[in-house]
């Protein structure tokens, strides 16, 4: 049987821009701006293991996702205000 290499993913957070609630006592979810492979950073949504800082599943987005995200999300929110 051959053996499979891993690759390593690099990663740097570049700022921490917030945190959502979360029931688990392991893992947390944060959006970061965050460097993938000394790549230009992009905005990450991801769960984090909280005593090692390992990445979990998650998605990326450039900044035009990011703004994009950002409508779908204000108008599901007047949606739901408005049928209340």
């Amino acid at each position: 049987m051959a053996e499979r290499k891993i690759k390593r993913i690099k990663f740097e957070v570049k700022r921490k821009l917030g945190s959502l609630p979360n029931n688990s006592q392991v893992w947390k979810k944060e959006l970061n701006l965050v460097s993938w492979d000394d790549r230009e950073p992009v905005y990450d949504l991801r769960l984090w293991k909280m005593d090692t800082e390992q990445p979990g599943k998650g998605i990326t987005l450039t900044k035009e996702e990011l703004k994009e995200l950002v409508m779908i999300i204000k108008d599901e929110l007047r949606r739901l205000v408005n049928n209340r």
